[in-house]
């Protein structure tokens, strides 16, 4: 038998576009010769899913288009398909799969280790499953798992397998990208295999889904736990493995995966070419200040994108330095993408006029702020006339601490960085210059003091700790989750640990308010402020 891997890339909810999708490659594999086409973890459906799950008749429409659609594809052909897909079993609703063949529904299989953690709160809408399904398939003992094989009840108690029997471990996942999840879900599935001794096929999904980012990467092991295929990241591809190969010695040896900030920026860009199309916008723009988020925010759009769909607004204050104007300029002449300049200071100094007693700047920081709204307004009028979506620039660090302003830099409808520390986007940066073989970002750019320019000669260390030293201590309390104390035990200065402590637990209110960003460095790791740590 020839088995195909079909990664595929759904949209949320979207059933009769995934319903072709999946006809379309499961054709494609058929055409191969193909015995078993497996798809991913709700590969119909698409992922998050939510309260989708409760809407109208959406439950009763995947089974009409199983029945009248897809089952169909398989009667008179040798050839079937495992679906990832929710189904009612008895009244009740389960995430799972089901086995399609001979113009049938012939099998199911139920997912047991249920997904608590946002967005997918699986255990508010499924039915726990009873268990990993095994049976004789062939001349194979099968199991199908649904979600992260490993994660629960093994797939076979008591290790490995008796002597004579072979193994088929079949897992369905819908597992979304983070820093270094690839390489851990490889050495997952390869552990599994040689403790289990058996075959190993993985089939994920890709592509954009509001927030959450599929990577692919689906995978095959033989029973000694040596990688026979790797799927591409990032993209959709079909793999096909002859059941010939599942128990022979590994043909060749596959290279590691590339560094994390090239795969992030992959990501990034599937990310925004997915939240785009599947809420069915073309065009995007942002605020160009010339600084360093809004440069590698302005690289990744247009090369998402396209130039042609991507526009840059330069909005200067009186407190924007020339060079900072020169850089914006230069950046979009760079990426060929249209540039317009709207200067703030005569809007800017109608608000005074209006709203300060003297009519002159006080210099305050609600002052600092209005300059923010005010083309926070701008550009979505922009949006909404144009019909753009406004793309935020922030990055993690500042969005951590609140060094950001609501409804102004704050505004969009995706927020690109927001998962990135500061230092992370100045990597980013030199990587896209490398990538692109000269500094299509300007080193002007890269290289001088970052600022919010909102008063003169502002640079970000009056207001924040240097980035070198903001950051480590931000991952260890917003990802690790360790307390002041321990932070501080880690060598951080105590004074500057409880300030920004102090600042993370202070802006909560700011990042519920934040545009979606996308969480392709934490994945579903990523939290707001530890309740614990909160101060009243």
């Amino acid at each position: 038998m020839l088995f195909a891997l079909a990664q595929i890339n759904p949209a949320a909810g979207a059933l009769q576009r995934n319903a072709a999708g999946i006809s379309r490659s499961f054709k494609e594999a058929q055409s191969r010769g193909a015995g078993l086409v497996i798809f991913p973890e709700t590969a119909l459906t698409g992922l998050p899913l939510q309260d989708l799950l409760r809407y109208g008749d959406f439950i009763g429409e995947t089974e009409r288009l199983i029945r009248r659609e897809l089952a169909p594809l398989t009667a008179g052909s040798p050839a079937a398909m495992l679906l990832g897909t929710p189904f009612l079993r008895e009244g009740r609703l389960y995430n799972g799969a089901l086995l399609l063949e001979e113009g049938t529904i012939s099998g199911s299989y139920t997912k047991s280790a249920l997904e608590e953690r946002a967005p997918f709160a699986e255990e508010r809408y499924f039915t726990p499953g009873d268990g990993n399904k095994r049976e004789q398939w062939g001349g194979y003992r099968t199991a199908v798992v649904i979600g992260e094989a490993g994660e629960g009840e093994p797939p076979w108690p008591g290790g490995k397998a008796p002597a004579g029997e072979r193994r088929l471990l079949i897992n369905l996942v819908a597992s979304p990208y983070s820093t270094g999840c690839r390489e851990q879900r490889e050495a997952r599935c390869a552990t599994l295999a040689t403790e289990q001794s058996c075959a190993l096929l993985m089939a994920n999904l890709v592509g954009g889904g509001d927030e959450l980012v599929f990577d692919g990467s689906s995978l095959a092991f033989n029973s000694r736990g040596e990688l026979l295929r790797r799927a591409a990241s990032f993209t959709e591809e079909i793999v096909y493995l002859d059941e010939g190969e599942l128990f022979a010695a590994a043909a060749e040896k596959h290279p590691d995966y590339s560094g994390d900030i090239a795969a992030l920026c992959e990501a990034l860009l599937l990310g925004i070419r997915d939240y785009f199309a599947k809420n069915g916008f073309q065009k995007a723009l942002l605020g160009l200040s010339g600084g360093l988020d809004s440069a590698v925010t302005a690289a990744l759009a247009t090369e998402a994108l396209g130039p042609e769909n991507v526009l840059g607004v330069l909005l200067p204050s009186e407190y924007s330095p020339q060079h900072s104007l020169e850089d914006a300029r230069a950046l979009a002449k760079n990426l060929g993408m249209e540039q317009r300049t709207i200067p703030i200071t005569p809007i800017f100094h109608s608000y005074l006029r209006n709203l300060n007693r003297s009519g002159e700047a006080e210099m305050d920081l609600a002052e600092e702020n209005l300059q923010a709204r005010i083309r926070g307004d701008i550009l979505m009028l922009i949006a909404n006339r144009e019909r753009r979506l406004l793309l935020s620039t922030g990055n993690r660090s500042e969005l951590a601490v609140g060094y950001c302003t609501l409804y102004g830099d704050m505004a969009g409808a995706l927020a690109v960085l927001a998962d990135l520390p500061k230092l992370t986007v100045y990597e980013l940066a030199e990587l896209i210059n490398r990538r692109q073989g000269r500094p299509i970002i300007p080193e002007r750019t890269i290289t001088k003091p970052p600022s919010a320019e909102l008063r003169p000669d502002q640079l970000d260390e009056d207001s924040l700790p240097p980035y070198s030293v903001l950051d480590p201590i931000l991952d260890l309390y917003i990802d690790e989750l360790l307390p002041p104390a321990e932070i501080i035990r880690r060598g951080f200065d105590e004074a500057t640990v409880h300030r920004i402590v102090g600042l993370v637990d202070g802006a909560e209110y700011k990042r519920r308010q934040a545009a979606p960003a996308l969480r392709v460095r934490s994945g579903l790791r990523w939290r707001s402020t530890p309740p614990a740590y909160r101060r009243i």
